[in-house]
């Protein structure tokens, strides 16, 4: 896969950038690490931050058929309406940020209409009897969300959100943690959008069954996807893959964008890169895909709505360190010499 090429220079820059501004040296902590990968991605120290969206990805899972969930699958085109028509929590949220949403259909029972087509198929099979998808569904998802980002960078929009919409899916995305990190259902598996104790067993024996019936390679992360995946996050993980081939900034969400991210990066290692974490979720298994990302999110409030509202909730707070980042207040402007390393960790 051919990436985008970072700038180190643009990275230095940027380095040096922060080191001039009036304050203690790093005191900005992770959001200078940001905006020096912003940078990076960018090819110019001179950032920008508008315009910007949130994609959200769509799709219906046909293990909801199991129970694993407290509600139907056609709670997942309410909500995608919602977020066509622009009243749903991401748009809100989205709206205070000064970023655009659109909705993408990945593979819905039904179309909606105000969503964008991507449809792969209406929604993905019961993956405890046997795979949720096939290969080639997977991969054309996958492409499909590289493109989508692609689509967006040619309208102007320079960072992305990721945020996802599809009952069943939080199922999903602990069944994927457990065959890519070899951990067990109990270790990754949530109560979702509030499971009972019997809903939970439930949901933890669908898991362990989905992983006997499909057996899925943990060193092909196509495999693990078509077997355990649903479109959505498919398509979620080709926009981690677009924002390396085209060169954009992809923030993460919670638990289900964790997860596909890092199937983004078994795929294609330098999609890491060009990724920012956003917030930590209080799902089961997100800590554990966030240290196998290496990511380290910069947002801690027990989370876990979905729609990628933990992630346009970064953007404001990028803009605040960009205002540091870019403003008057610097050593030169106060006549003083700039501080300088002595060594140590800050």
């Amino acid at each position: 896969m051919n990436t985008h090429a970072l700038s180190a220079a643009a990275r230095e820059a940027a380095l040096r950038r922060w080191d001039a501004v009036a304050k203690p040296l790093g005191a900005l902590g992770q959001f200078e690490e940001m905006l020096a990968r912003i940078a990076a991605v960018q090819g110019t120290a001179d950032i920008a931050l508008f315009p910007r969206c949130a994609l959200v990805f769509c799709a219906d899972h046909g293990v909801t058929v199991q129970g694993i969930s407290q509600s139907g699958s056609e709670v997942t085109a309410l909500v995608a309406r919602a977020i066509a028509e622009g009243t749903s929590n991401i748009n809100l949220m989205a709206a205070a940020a000064q970023a655009d949403v659109f909705a993408a259909d990945m593979g819905m029972h039904s179309p909606v209409p105000g969503t964008i087509d991507r449809r792969q198929g209406g929604g993905t099979k019961d993956f405890s009897q046997g795979p949720a998808m096939t290969r080639a569904q997977a991969e054309s998802a996958m492409q499909a969300g590289i493109d989508l980002v692609g689509d967006m960078k040619r309208r102007g929009y320079r960072l992305i959100a990721t945020g996802e919409m599809g009952i069943g899916n939080t199922t999903a995305a602990a069944a994927l943690a457990c065959a890519l990190l070899d951990l067990s259902p109990k270790e990754t598996a949530g109560r979702g959008a509030g499971l009972s104790d019997a809903g939970l067993r439930r949901k933890i024996d669908v898991i362990g069954r989905a992983l006997e019936v499909n057996r899925p390679d943990p060193r092909d992360p196509m495999d693990v996807l078509s077997k355990l995946g649903g479109f959505e996050i498919a398509g979620m993980a080709g926009a981690f893959l677009g924002g390396a081939v085209h060169g954009v900034p992809i923030i993460m969400d919670g638990v289900i964008s964790a997860a596909a991210a890092l199937l983004a990066v078994r795929v294609c290692p330098e999609a890491r890169q060009f990724m920012l974490p956003s917030h930590r979720s209080r799902s089961p298994g997100a800590n554990a895909l966030m240290d196998a990302l290496r990511l380290r999110p910069v947002i801690d409030a027990g989370m876990a709505l979905g729609e990628g509202t933990g992630a346009v909730m970064l953007f404001p707070l990028l803009d605040m360190a960009y205002r540091v980042y870019s403003g008057i207040h610097t050593f030169d402007s106060l006549g003083m010499a700039a501080y300088q390393p002595q060594g140590g960790t800050p």
